[in-house]
């Protein structure tokens, strides 16, 4: 988790401000949502003081806003109607409470993550359409339902479809009026670019726009007054003792009433659900991209629920409208959510007056346009496009949420998400590895064949614990499929999260489809800078790493295609090798290396000429390399070849047909003598390897030695110890490297393994 910011007071205006904002929005929010519930609207108000003030104080959260949310309309209706009242349902929230403080002392926050968002996308957009039926009869006055307008389960039984058409006998001229102006207001606050990015919020707008014409019409006379039952009605007391008396407490006595827990538990998973989404998406709506911890806002959330069950309030969630109106209005700290509560238990106590002069029907042309967003066409539009894997569990939850009631729903829902996951085999987990590039560690993230929702945790987890300044690489060379939630991580970690934390992101092997195509940020190739601070024995490191990786098959990702383009301009390499030409030991391959990576000087036997001699000069003294490896191998051909001539009369031009062969052979048996090798000839064929690959190693000190015998650029770097020389032998059995240091000279029978 990423440190957290404490406040200061160059943040102090701004959190203010950023306060004052949230309040004006969340004054009609809160008295909104409280009357689409069913409940006494003061109840509202009480959430959005303790979700400010008690929950903005236990947050970890520096953006959320916690207070009564639309999403939980629909079930604090119902569980109004189905326990008889509403300090019954109090306890309800209590308990409810409890259980959120037991999740988060269980570190539960980890569980959002494990829904799938076409589930919860169905939730948002069910709750959006059941909010608009719900409040287009309160849009024109009608305010009296027989049922307290609570019910929702079942939308035929006089609660929203057949409560439009008895709507229509019982309208009122002013709140309609009202109503569809407020209506008018919003949309056009919301299309109209100067309005919408203006810092004044069109919920307040509206608020002021329903007040100034309900006092117009007092004036008027006759229809068109509003009388109380149309109005905010917050009870007003005489001082502050007195509105304490408002306050109810719950009803203890339903302790046994088994509905009680089960109301409990649906509010539990519903507003930790909600919450922990909200959570989520406010901390990439953070500018500074800070993390939150989700089981630390599960705990401030249950000390919420249960303080709200205690006094009289709704059940509370970390709420994304409050809260990105507060990021937008310039909140840095928790002090902005504390400021809104404050101001909200300002207004309530001492200005209950004013409150009582908003119009219902104002009231709820906010939540229509609240439900139009949650249930966008927009939104079911880009589900379509997304396809079958993700529409159909988005749709049969919205169908289910609105005929049934909302826990079955999502069950529906993520039963559906849940066969096509089994369908198509996609519970294969993703592989994590670091990769040591010269450039600096590279975490590679192998994607797996099918990823699904079920990864996205665990890809989360792993992105969200990359250190700033990291490097990462998602690799899906071997993925047939990436579900959406995760292509939505992957993208917003490159774009936003990614850059904000200083982290590279890497991607190879996307498919086209994805619009995400192969992207290189780390340095794979050895640069100027990079070869000017290491030093010789850095580099032999590197090489005896990159053996390391080559003999184990992990070998690092490197993109080549970038490699050649950025060393066009120039070379930097770190070591010269000379090896032999043996097809089985490509200096490259073995050591792991790119382009640009070492000068690599191949000749049949590592043998040392003038012309070999000068390629190891330039390369040391003129290219900047840092280390000479002289590279023997096992079951050489040309050691092999020296041994059989070396007391043959006859030339190896003659044995073999080679016109030239002779000045190897002849360099190479200096490593030995004849009367050694006259020997060899007696001895079974698994001893003459292992002679020949004795003679190979000699060989390798013998050249290293006259390396500074015959170069005295070479020796005087190696004085100075700008370089070192080493030798090693390569077994082309095993595909092992025996490393070896550098003989003093005139001593090139002393081999000593590193």
């Amino acid at each position: 988790m990423l440190p957290t910011s404490r406040p200061s007071f160059s943040m102090l205006p701004q959190d203010l401000m950023a306060g004052l904002v949230v309040f004006l929005v969340a004054v009609p929010l809160c008295l909104g949502i409280a009357l689409a519930s069913g409940a006494p609207l003061l109840s509202g108000i009480l959430t959005g003081i303790i979700g400010g003030i008690l929950v903005g104080s236990l947050s970890g959260s520096h953006t959320s806003v916690s207070g009564p949310a639309a999403g939980l309309t629909m079930i604090v209706a119902a569980q109004i109607v189905t326990l008889g009242s509403f300090p019954a349902f109090l306890l309800a929230v209590v308990l409810a409470g409890l259980i959120q403080i037991g999740m988060g002392l269980a570190r539960a926050g980890f569980i959002a993550a494990f829904f799938p968002s076409s589930v919860i996308k169905g939730l948002l957009a069910a709750i959006g359409v059941i909010l608009i039926l719900k409040q287009i009869p309160h849009l024109f006055g009608h305010d009296t339902d027989p049922e307290g307008d609570l019910a929702f389960q079942q939308p035929d039984h006089e609660t929203t479809f057949s409560e439009l058409a008895r709507m229509i006998a019982d309208i009122h001229p002013g709140a309609a009026v009202i109503g569809l102006l407020s209506l008018a207001a919003l949309v056009v606050w919301d299309k109209w670019k100067p309005l919408k990015n203006s810092v004044v919020p069109a919920p307040l707008i509206v608020v002021l726009l329903g007040v100034g014409i309900n006092l117009w019409f007092r004036q008027l006379g006759g229809d068109w007054v509003i009388e109380a039952t149309h109005l905010v009605q917050v009870p007003v007391a005489d001082s502050l003792a007195g509105f304490f008396g408002f306050l109810q407490l719950p009803d203890f006595t339903q302790w046994s009433n088994s509905a009680v827990y089960t109301a409990a538990v649906t509010i539990a998973v519903v507003a930790s659900l909600e919450t922990l989404l909200c959570l989520e998406a406010v901390d990439k709506l953070d500018p500074q991209q800070r993390t939150s911890p989700a089981s630390r806002e599960l705990l401030a959330q249950g000390l919420g629920n249960v303080t709200a069950g205690l006094i009289g309030g709704l059940p509370m969630t970390s709420v994304i409208i409050r809260s990105s109106v507060n990021i937008n209005a310039g909140g840095k700290t928790k002090l902005a959510t504390i400021t809104h509560g404050f101001l909200l238990l300002t207004s309530v106590a001492f200005l209950p007056m004013w409150l009582n002069l908003i119009p219902l029907s104002c009231l709820a042309a906010i939540l229509i346009v609240t439900g139009v967003k949650l249930a966008s066409p927009a939104m079911m539009k880009q589900m379509w496009i997304q396809g079958r894997y993700q529409f159909a569990p988005f749709a049969l939850t919205v169908v289910a949420i609105v005929l049934t009631d909302l826990l079955i729903g999502i069950l529906i829902g993520l039963a559906v998400s849940i066969v096509f996951i089994l369908n198509s085999n996609m519970r294969r987990p993703m592989r994590c590895f670091v990769e040591k590039h010269l450039g600096g560690d590279v975490l590679h993230i192998e994607l797996a064949n099918q990823v699904s929702f079920l990864n996205r945790a665990t890809l989360s987890k792993v992105l969200d614990e990359i250190p700033r300044g990291g490097d990462v690489l998602l690799d899906a060379q071997g993925t047939d499929y990436i579900d959406p939630d995760v292509l939505g991580l992957i993208r917003d970690f490159k774009e936003r999260t990614g850059p904000a934390r200083g982290v590279e992101v890497s991607l190879l092997g996307f498919r086209n489809q994805y619009e995400l195509g192969d992207q290189t940020q780390y340095i794979d190739y050895s640069t100027r800078a990079l070869q000017a601070v290491l030093t010789p024995q850095q580099v032999l490191q590197i090489l005896k790493d990159g053996h390391e990786r080559f003999r184990t098959g992990r070998r690092l990702t490197r993109d080549l295609g970038r490699q050649v383009l950025a060393t066009a301009g120039g070379q930097h390499p770190l070591a010269v090798v000379l090896s032999c030409i043996d097809s089985r030991t490509p200096a490259e391959l073995v050591f792991d290396l790119g382009l640009g990576d070492i000068f690599s000087i191949r000749i049949a036997g590592n043998i040392l000429g003038p012309k070999v001699l000068a390629s190891a000069e330039y390369g040391c003294a003129v290219a900047g390399a840092k280390l000479i490896m002289v590279m023997g191998h096992t079951q050489c051909g040309a050691v092999t070849a020296a041994v059989d001539l070396i007391g043959d009369a006859r030339t190896p031009a003659e044995v073999t047909g080679c016109q030239h062969l002779d000045h190897i052979v002849r360099n190479i048996q200096q490593a030995t003598d004849s009367d050694t090798c006259r020997n060899a000839e007696q001895l079974p064929s698994a001893k003459k390897q292992s002679f020949v690959n004795s003679v190979a190693r000699r060989n390798v000190f013998r050249v290293m030695t006259q390396m500074r015998q015959e170069s005295q650029t070479l020796d005087g770097l190696a004085l100075n110890e700008q370089i070192i020389i080493v030798g090693a032998m390569y077994d082309i059995s095993t595909g092992d490297i025996e490393f070896l240091t550098e003989p003093e000279p005139n001593m090139p029978q002393n081999p000593n393994p590193i």
